[in-house]
């Protein structure tokens, strides 16, 4: 197990740097990849626990993939039907995106499956997901959890989830579909196994959620029609219709939000990350550290698969109280944590709403974020949908030692809150940052800051 040692920012924090690529983006390109009628190739994959667990789910369902241990992969794309069955269940580790969008490409399989993973991710909803595949004729099976609420909701269903197979010849079904949720997730596994069925499939979410899937896809061909919150995909019927395609990742601009965050409460700090993502359903965190005052630049630098990137500069700014919720707090879902931080540092009050979400990630972030702030000396209250953050800008924050409890993007929001803070700072149990972001230290290091990883 491993800690932070975070000392106190001595200096403002400059400098222009990389950032590890887009594990949404990751997970879908070597699904897609494994899916094409011919040879991928992707460059800048990220080796985070997430990514790594789809890697090695594609590899026991007997894709070959050659990896150069620097980032480069070569996919054997084998079509929609040349995967084999797994000898064993297959281990999505901590990913809930693994998990929900191999579900959707297991459910038009002709041989059964059964993902299982850590216990964090045992305990995440699955029925959102089981639901619409069972519509549409997929066996999926989970171990379910509660019982009839007094409204008439059903029980939830968490992994293992049991999936197929298809009877010989059989197909899934056409869908029209509306989900309760604004979520990818959902919304890809639904779209993935609308590759597998006999005619369209038509989703449609209360909001618009991150779009990679409804890209990647697009630009590969497949029929993607988009009305707001409205989706339609027409399968093409020929299995080996994806092409093989070449993709340098772009960079995570959830990662970079961290980095960025880390230049907006060290005054005096310019921080630029290049080659991060640009995608619109992507950047909440952008429009909300805007509506903190702080000025954030973008410099666009071309397409990736139909993701927009570019280069993201922190330029400084004011840091004022926000209003935080709504479509804003979707398209910042992963990065309300860091945002916690420069609401920490802001003068006035901040309001996060509409966080339903959060509380049923890898912790339940809204409790998690109020705890940690009341214990760095930010008075923060928790309320049933989000919180409310009273700022400390004139003074530096408390000398803590705090735990991770096992949630990447806890530990991260710790270490760039300790840079502000009166002494040195430790935060425990930080292999978990290894699932999003394995070199958050050194990143910002090359940024001036003085962290250190001990064992």
């Amino acid at each position: 197990m491993t800690r932070f040692v975070v000392r106190p920012a001595a200096r403002p924090l400059s400098g222009s740097v990389p950032v590890v690529s887009d594990k949404s983006i990751g997970h879908r390109a070597l699904m897609l990849a494994a899916l094409a009628g011919g040879p991928s190739t992707l460059s800048g994959f990220s080796y985070g626990h997430d990514n790594l667990s789809t890697l090695a789910a594609f590899r026991a369902l007997g894709i070959e993939i050659l990896d150069d241990g620097a980032g480069h992969l070569k996919v054997a794309g084998r079509g929609l039907y040349g995967l084999t069955p797994p000898a064993a269940p297959l281990d999505c580790g901590n990913s809930g995106t693994t998990m929900r969008l191999l579900a959707g490409v297991l459910a038009g399989q002709p041989f059964a499956s059964t993902l299982v993973g850590d216990a964090s991710l045992s305990r995440r909803p699955m029925r959102r997901i089981a639901e619409p595949l069972q519509l549409r004729g997929a066996r999926v099976e989970g171990r379910q959890v509660g019982g009839i609420a007094a409204g008439g909701s059903k029980a939830d269903l968490t992994a293992p989830l049991s999936i197929g197979p298809l009877a010989p010849g059989e197909r899934l079904r056409p869908l029209e579909y509306v989900s309760e949720v604004a979520s990818a997730q959902v919304k890809s596994a639904v779209l993935l196994s609308g590759l597998y069925a006999s005619g369209p499939t038509r989703f449609r979410e209360p909001l618009v959620s991150r779009d990679h899937t409804e890209r990647m896809l697009s630009a590969l061909g497949v029929q993607v029609n988009t009305a707001g919150p409205l989706i339609e995909l027409v399968p093409t019927g020929d299995p080996m219709a994806l092409p093989g395609f070449d993709l340098e990742l772009p960079g995570d601009l959830s990662a970079a939000t961290f980095l960025l965050s880390a230049g907006a409460i060290v005054d005096g700090s310019t921080v630029t990350v290049r080659g991060t993502g640009l995608n619109p359903t992507r950047s909440g965190a952008i429009d909300a550290m805007r509506a903190f005052g702080l000025e954030v630049g973008l410099t666009p630098g071309g397409d990736a698969l139909g993701e927009p990137v570019g280069a993201v500069t922190l330029l400084g700014g004011r840091r004022l109280g926000a209003q935080v919720g709504g479509e804003l707090a979707l398209r910042a879902i992963d990065e309300i944590p860091i945002l916690c931080a420069i609401a920490a540092r802001a003068r006035g009050e901040t309001v996060f709403a509409d966080l339903a979400e959060l509380r049923v990630k890898e912790s339940d972030r809204v409790r998690a974020m109020v705890e940690l702030l009341t214990a760095f000396g930010v008075p923060a209250e928790e309320r049933p949908d989000g919180m409310v953050v009273e700022g400390v800008p004139d003074r530096p924050l408390k000398a803590i030692r705090v735990q991770s409890h096992g949630d990447h993007r806890i530990a991260m929001t710790a270490a760039v809150l300790a840079l502000v803070s009166e002494d040195v700072c430790v935060v425990e149990d930080v292999d978990c940052v290894a699932t999003s972001f394995p070199r958050f230290a050194g990143t910002l290091r090359a940024l001036g800051a003085e962290i250190a990883v001990e064992s």
